[in-house]
């Protein structure tokens, strides 16, 4: 009999591996949060919108577009052009007879100049001194750079390297066809890492920044260091971002937000992140930490479809209807039996047996960070969703999938730090390669490099 008993145990343990497997097989980006790149051959294809029947293009009525024209104070040049024959009789028209009957048709054309670098040498003479023979050399003025390098072309590749992901074989290629420059991978790369050194001082005011701020968004994307992993965090505020990475993203949580914004409890946390569950929660589809929009066309049990996805698309509505009329009261007028709804479905969630046990650990997670989920009701300058981190990582990602991530500790601080300000001097409408010029020249001139807050 407990022979009998025991091969039914190991049966019902085998058959709950076999489902959860099955399950893990059957994800998709219809039924996950996986993105539709890594959608297996077995996915079903993604249902596409129905087609208007119009031909591509402008459509008849169409007033179009046009590029507008630069003010004539703009202009670097002006070239008048004059009718040499009448159109209708063929007469030539003469000097004294240019006399403009309509103000003339303007055209501006766009055009790069030849560009070359200018390469100045700077020769340290030395003198014998006729008193005393000792011999004495010129020194280099304050403001000339000791290496090869002036500081705008070392910013322009060090932008080429951090904001367009240029790799350092191209960039030669780019230095030599567009600069005139000849340049080795290794010469590019030790400028790129001298630009992470002088913007030490800089991330730290960042990393301050950041720790005073009154509300953060916090995001992690996966990293490698030598084909180790690696975890590559983010925060952002409306105008700053610091980057950070850390050994394991495993670590607890607080420990990680530490690292990142110190011992300091913010406020308001948008991105609250919790375990990843090893396979997606059924019980509220992608609403989760941060409020989630829920997936178009998603398939979801019938229960879920009544419960969870119902309640985000209600508070989605009242979030984009308040986003147009500013009603902070109606809007939390509006929300106020949502969460109702949302908490007593988290509650029976947590007690209730469900198909795993992920989904009571998804549930029973919201719960403890119940006013977490709220926080953009209340304040002012918070968003329901954690979009902002998301799309501050988004460069991070591609980066790594084209460089494979870091191969030394200093080039984790390098790309740590020229990631900060590449997305910072995004966020606050300034140009990166300015900001990297006036970092360089104040380094090779001993001044204060200038900050990012």
């Amino acid at each position: 009999m407990d022979f009998i008993l025991g091969l039914e145990a190991r049966y019902e343990r085998l058959e709950g591996r076999v489902e959860k497997l099955e399950e893990q097989l059957r994800r998709s980006s219809r039924n996950s949060s996986l993105p539709p790149s890594q959608d297996p051959p077995s996915a079903p294809p993604r249902p596409g919108k129905p087609g208007s029947r119009r031909a591509r293009g402008g459509q008849p009525g169409h007033a179009g577009t046009s590029r507008p024209l630069l003010a004539a104070e703009r202009v670097d040049e002006v070239v008048e052009h004059w009718p040499e024959r009448c159109r209708a009789c063929a007469h030539v028209f003469g000097e004294h007879e240019r006399i403009e009957v309509a103000a003339p048709q303007r055209h501006q054309v766009a055009e790069l100049p030849p560009i070359a670098v200018t390469v100045s040498e700077h020769r340290l003479h030395r003198l014998r001194c006729s008193a005393c023979a000792a011999e004495t050399r010129a020194e280099l003025p304050c403001g000339i750079p000791r290496g090869a390098f002036g500081p705008r072309l070392q910013a322009a590749l060090a932008t080429l390297a951090v904001r367009n992901r240029v790799s350092r074989r191209d960039s030669a290629e780019l230095a030599g066809e567009l600069f005139g420059v000849d340049l080795s991978t290794g010469s590019i790369d030790a400028i790129v890492q001298r630009t992470g050194e002088a913007l030490a001082a800089p991330h730290a005011r960042l990393h301050d920044q950041i720790r005073s701020a009154a509300a953060v968004n916090i995001d992690e994307t996966g990293w490698r260091l030598r084909g180790s992993k690696r975890t590559l965090w983010g925060a952002l505020t409306a105008t700053e971002a610091v980057f950070r990475i850390a050994p394991d993203r495993h670590e607890r949580e607080a420990k990680a937000r530490r690292a990142l914004r110190g011992h300091r409890l913010l406020r308001s946390l948008v991105g609250l992140r919790l375990p990843r569950p090893r396979t997606t929660p059924a019980l509220l589809g992608p609403l989760g930490p941060g409020l989630h929009r829920p997936q178009r066309g998603a398939r979801r049990p019938e229960a879920v479809r009544g419960g969870g996805l119902v309640i985000a698309g209600g508070l989605f509505q009242a979030w984009d209807d308040y986003r147009h009329e500013g009603d902070r009261a109606r809007l939390l007028e509006r929300i106020t039996p949502l969460k109702h709804e949302l908490r007593a479905l988290l509650e029976q969630a947590a007690r209730k047996s469900t198909k795993t046990k992920y989904h009571r650990l998804f549930a029973k997670n919201l719960l403890k960070r119940w006013p977490a989920l709220w926080t953009f009701a209340e304040l002012e300058g918070i968003e329901p969703t954690n979009n902002h981190a998301e799309r501050g990582l988004r460069g991070a990602v591609i980066y790594r999938k084209l460089s494979l991530g870091s191969q030394s500790e200093q080039g984790e601080r390098t790309i740590e730090r020229l990631l900060s300000a590449s997305v910072s001097c995004r966020l606050q409408g300034r140009s990166l390669f300015a900001y990297l010029t006036d970092v360089l020249g104040a380094r090779i001139r001993g001044d204060p490099i200038p900050a990012l807050t």
